[in-house]
């Protein structure tokens, strides 16, 4: 029986962030005589998914062992390991930017390494073995250097939030002014390039539409990258803001057409759009990219159905983490005091978690450190709006153009259940100039897929369908051209 807090909870095995500064080399333990200087790499397997994770171990100038830590199917290089232990049999790695660790001990027949990984209270078995490069990821569609089109990187403010963006805004060599779009990513720390899964979406998507005529503004998300402001603290209500300081931005820009200036939202992105687009006339069109039409704790409910459907759980056991969860949301979106919140929280947690059997309990390991690692995130002031929020009100006044898009194996946000809803409130709101589309067969970053599962993200060479990116473009240029 595969135990409920896989369910329930939905934070990553690894969790990184944008660009992060490093400390000095944490000094390790002398070299033994067995050679663990070197690149190890090992395969963590969750949830159905898994990802490679990579140990570049070497030496410093005093004799003493350093290391960093690659995630390469999360994009992510060099994250500093804190301490490296190696006694010759027994290695020992912290990680603390991302609070994990990986103990192992060393097989000499193999030249591997068997153990386990730790993070979030969680034990997740890692065996890891000496190579001699790690296998770059294909990855043919993103663009090569040089590029048809000018690229220029700017920053700009959002002045209400007193914070600066950064990004790159790609146009066309000649003519303009041109129609122009901004690039809304979904949830999570993401970057310009919108880079999940070893998978540039929007470096993909802004090359398109560049190269069709649209010139196309992607920014780093609040506190990521080049942008400052705290992510940590903002919801999606306040990264609706930093798209209108990019709106501000663009009309400014003699080779833009101000009366053309659009947004493409994905996931999270394709709620941030309809709400800006209700609070300006000067959003020219929207285009959702797997955006939702339900509220916040509804769609979680599904999605984590579908997701678990999708992984073999039994139907008694999907109903009964559905239930906790409803129960969880409902704590939160009562809202008042936090600690009584969290106190709620941890009465409906551990009320679960004293109905498993042994079994099922030693798989936890440690069900504080699993509660207390989620409290977090689901404290935090995105997550209680997140859920909260109803998407319904802000379509139903977005008076422009709209192009709503679904993949057909999107399991994240599902497309019957939201495309419905949305188009819905376009009609209500008497909005007359929109499109439904369910891409046959896309899952929900729009790759050609198999499942839709997200295991499958990292496994698909294909960052965005050619259907996909031609049916956005050409409905972008009839709109514009209109």
């Amino acid at each position: 029986m595969k135990s409920f807090y896989k369910l329930f909870f939905t934070s990553s095995i690894i969790l990184v962030c944008g660009l992060i500064s490093y400390s000095q080399p944490a000094l390790g333990a002398l070299i033994s005589n067995v050679e663990i200087k070197g690149i190890w790499q090992g395969t963590l397997k969750f949830n159905g998914g898994a990802l490679r994770v990579v140990f570049r171990i070497s030496v410093n100038e005093n004799g003493y062992l350093k290391a960093e830590m690659d995630s390469p199917d999360q994009g992510v290089k060099g994250l500093h390991v804190d301490t490296v232990i190696f006694d010759g049999s027994n290695l020992k790695l912290e990680v603390n930017i991302i609070s994990a660790y990986y103990e192992g001990k060393y097989n000499p027949d193999s030249i591997s390494f068997d153990g386990n990984w730790h993070q979030s209270g969680l034990n997740v078995p890692l065996g890891i073995k000496k190579i001699d490069k790690v296998e770059e990821i294909k990855r043919p569609q993103e663009p090569k250097l040089p590029f048809p089109y000018k690229v220029e990187d700017i920053i700009y403010d959002n002045k209400t939030a007193g914070i600066k963006l950064g990004g790159i805004l790609t146009m066309p060599e000649s003519g303009g002014p041109f129609p122009a779009v901004i690039l809304i990513s979904g949830s999570g720390p993401n970057n310009r390039n919108e880079e999940l899964s070893g998978h540039k979406p929007f470096l993909v998507l802004a090359d398109y539409l560049t190269c069709r005529g649209i010139a196309v503004l992607r920014v780093d998300k609040r506190g990521i990258g080049e942008s400052t402001g705290n992510f940590a603290a903002s919801t999606t209500k306040d990264f609706s803001t930093d798209v209108l300081a990019g709106i501000e931005y663009l009309k400014n820009r003699k080779e833009i057409n101000a009366n053309n200036i659009g947004l493409i939202g994905h996931s999270e992105g394709g709620i941030i759009a309809p709400i800006v687009a209700s609070e300006t006339n000067e959003v020219a069109f929207i285009v959702l990219m797997a955006g939702p039409g339900l509220p916040g704790d509804e769609l979680l409910c599904l999605q984590s159905e579908a997701l678990a459907k999708a992984e073999g759980y039994p139907a008694e056991r999907i109903k009964e983490s559905t239930e906790i969860n409803k129960k969880m949301y409902n704590a939160i979106k009562a809202g008042g005091d936090s600690v009584k919140i969290a106190e709620e929280l941890k009465k409906i947690y551990y009320d679960h978690y004293n109905s498993l059997d042994e079994k099922e309990k030693s798989e936890i390991r440690n069900p504080k450190a699993v509660f207390e690692g989620e409290l977090k995130s689901i404290m935090s002031p995105w997550f209680r709006y997140f859920i909260s929020y109803d998407p319904t009100p802000a379509l139903e006044k977005v008076k422009c153009p709209v192009l709503a898009l679904n993949g057909s194996k999107d399991l994240q946000v599902l497309p019957n259940e939201n495309l419905t809803v949305i188009k819905k409130a376009l009609e209500k709101g008497g909005n007359k100039n929109f499109e439904i589309k369910e891409l046959p067969g896309l899952n929900h970053l729009f790759q050609t897929a198999e499942t839709g599962s997200p295991a499958e993200y990292i496994k698909i060479e294909e960052t965005i369908s050619p259907t996909a990116l031609q049916t956005i473009s050409d409905w972008i240029l009839k709109v514009t051209k209109k």
